[in-house]
């Protein structure tokens, strides 16, 4: 996201309370929604044959009435940016309600439960392969696999997930579905400078192991490590962990397919 847009959401997010960031985000995300609609309006308000203050000039008379000053603003700051590419803005755009989301759920404390309740609701998904490839098809109508995801989780989870689960069936910055509730699970987890760890383990950690598994994560990574954890039978013992692009596999699953490996040989 440009700069200038990250500053001034700072800003306004010092004055504002968690619905009102509610409420900006969702008209910043309903913005994004029609770039995604509208690509001329996209290729328009990316121009950069026009000036930057042309660009806002524009955005906001299309806006006005619309949705409240203080969203046309932030996304003002977006439009007054140069984009290589016209998605580009599309893409901060989206960023910017996010990050407005997450901000709210950050002033009323519940970003840690946002974060894990994301990261439970992909697992639940994963784990149905019906629902999974009912909230997964990008071909199947968007207002019906929302209506869905209302009924799954709402009153159950907070305010803000349930927001970023619905972002995520229209697919996140081009994503699948399940990509997008990945991705939405690391930002929250880096707005609480954090990296994630996705663990596989054969049998449930207890809370000593799991302790110690994040301080040893921790400590390797130079920052507070967020657990993420699934249990898999299949990888017999040890344990599977993901940190970004690092794969640490020290299951007894891959020790045997060593095995049987050399042997082949």
């Amino acid at each position: 996201m440009a700069s200038a847009a990250t500053d001034r959401l700072a800003t306004f997010t010092e004055g504002a309370d968690p619905g009102r960031l509610i409420e900006v985000a969702d008209e910043i995300l309903a913005v994004a929604d029609l770039l995604r609609r509208e690509p001329r309006l996209r290729r328009a308000l990316s121009d950069p044959a026009r000036a930057g203050d042309q660009r806002v000039e524009l955005l906001k008379a299309l806006l006005s009435g619309k949705v409240s000053d203080d969203s046309a603003d932030l996304v003002g700051a977006l439009v007054a940016e140069r984009f290589s590419k016209p998605v580009d803005l599309l893409n901060a755009t989206e960023r910017l309600g996010v990050d407005a989301l997450l901000a709210s759920a950050e002033r009323a404390d519940t970003l840690g439960d946002v974060e894990d309740e994301l990261f439970r609701f992909g697992q639940v998904v994963d784990g149905d392969t019906s629902l999974a490839a009912a909230l997964g098809d990008p071909t199947a109508d968007l207002g019906r696999r929302v209506e869905l995801v209302n009924d799954l989780v709402s009153g159950k989870v907070e305010p803000v997930t349930l927001r970023l689960a619905q972002l995520a069936l229209a697919g996140f910055g081009g994503r699948g579905f399940s990509s997008s509730l990945t991705r939405l699970v690391e930002l929250a987890a880096t707005r609480r400078d954090r990296s994630v760890a996705y663990v596989t383990a054969a049998v449930p950690l207890t809370d000593e192991e799991e302790d110690r598994l994040a301080a040893r994560l921790s400590e390797m990574y130079g920052r507070q490590v967020s657990l993420k954890i699934d249990v898999d039978p299949r990888i017999i013992g040890g344990l599977r962990v993901k940190v970004g692009s690092d794969l640490y596999d020290g299951s007894v699953a891959r020790r045997l397919a060593e095995v049987r490996t050399a042997l082949a040989k």
